[in-house]
């Protein structure tokens, strides 16, 4: 037996002409999210109370055990982009500070260029290569 307003006078539809009836929802189980913030902030609360009480220990065993696992962390929370403004440029520079950034970016470039050629002068290692792998054939 179906249950409409004749069988049952407690009986409220959900619907009436295609829209939802005063009292019900369209998604009973709420919105996606509030239900995202709301996770997002009970994780955050629980995790930053858990930080003070064990926070400076659980860093420093990480840092012994797991140097990679640390220095990924340390690396995560440097900003990815970062904007630089200039505040000066080379027209507000007076001719004798132009000559001494010359002058450093020549002695920067000395000592890479020292560095280069110690580079260079080392010795090859010989490393033996690898066969190329049999490529797959066909099946008829």
């Amino acid at each position: 037996m179906a249950l409409n307003a004749k069988a049952n006078p407690n009986y409220v539809p959900k619907r009436i002409n295609g829209k939802f009836a005063p009292g019900w929802s369209g998604n009973p189980g709420g919105s996606l999210e509030a239900t995202r913030r709301s996770f997002n902030k009970d994780f955050l609360l629980a995790l930053a109370a858990d930080f003070k009480k064990h926070g400076a220990a659980a860093i420093e065993k990480v840092r012994k055990t797991q140097p990679a696992a640390y220095m990924k962390i340390c690396a995560l929370l440097v900003p990815r982009e970062m904007q630089i403004e200039r505040s000066g440029t080379i027209k507000q520079m007076s001719d004798e500070q132009i000559e001494e950034a010359i002058a450093a970016i020549r002695a920067m470039l000395d000592v890479r260029a020292d560095d280069a050629a110690q580079v260079i002068e080392g010795e090859a290692e010989v490393v033996p290569s690898l066969p190329a792998p049999a490529r797959p054939t066909k099946a008829s």
